[in-house]
């Protein structure tokens, strides 16, 4: 994970949430530890989002899943999320792994400000833009 991505990263989830909901939100980008690399609030997203979209960044690399496949295991296995001794995870949808070519955790894209269905989609696109940017190198 580099900065150059990190901002495509952001780039295009923010370009799909204004084109697609008309909406702002939080994108949070992290390393394959779940440390903050780039981080963006768009305009008059809501506050609570700033935590949320980095949590949900944390979160997918910390349990090496989506936030919503995070979710369901929960729902699952009935399991409360405090059984994880981790104040920061949330099992809230719009965190998205990142991989690289060889299926490596390089890092994690969490986005907030929507539905939590809405912010999943995004997030999971974020794999999209990976996706193009190995293949063109930018």
């Amino acid at each position: 994970m580099n900065d150059e991505l990190g901002r495509q990263l952001v780039a295009a989830a923010t370009s799909r949430a204004k084109a697609d909901y008309g909406r702002p939100i939080c994108v949070a980008v992290c390393d394959q530890f779940g440390f903050l690399m780039t981080f963006v609030r768009m305009d008059d997203a809501p506050v609570r989002s700033i935590a949320l979209a980095q949590q949900k960044a944390y979160t997918a690399t910390r349990m090496g899943l989506s936030t919503a496949a995070f979710l369901a295991r929960l729902r699952s296995e009935d399991i409360p999320i405090g059984y994880f001794c981790d104040p920061l995870l949330t099992a809230l949808p719009g965190g998205a792994l990142l991989l690289d070519a060889t299926g490596r955790v390089i890092g994690a894209i969490g986005v907030s400000g929507l539905t939590p269905a809405q912010d999943q989609e995004i997030a999971d696109a974020g794999t999209e833009t990976l996706s193009l940017y190995q293949q063109t190198g930018r």
